[in-house]
């Protein structure tokens, strides 16, 4: 699959999955590509099968992936947050739960 311009970003994202981007589309039910909910589940860092392997026509999957939450965003939102309280309560910590990536932050 040529990623264009994308693939410096795709070849990355599956570095830290350690699995392949699997394909974006896949036939619709009158033969036109449609988005493929595996996709958006890699894309979202989720494990393969998270969602997909629940037996739900390939909408609802993308409903239930829509709505879903990026882990790795809440976990970087939860750390900030928690940085914030820790401020307002004048608690010193010592390490910073912050990724210098961005890729991935340690629960406190």
């Amino acid at each position: 699959m040529n990623w264009g311009v994308y693939e410096a970003a795709i070849r990355r994202w599956e570095a830290v999955l350690g699995r392949p981007t699997p394909h974006p589309t896949q036939p619709g039910n009158h033969g036109r590509p449609v988005l493929a909910p595996g996709f958006v589940e890699h894309l979202m860092g989720l494990a393969e099968g998270w969602v997909t392997d629940l037996s739900l026509p390939r909408t609802a999957q993308l409903r239930a992936l829509g709505n879903g939450v990026v882990p790795q965003q809440a976990a970087y939102a939860v750390a900030l947050l928690l940085d914030d309280l820790a401020e307002l309560l004048d608690i010193n910590t010592d390490t910073d739960h912050r990724s210098q990536t961005g890729q991935e932050v340690t629960a406190a």
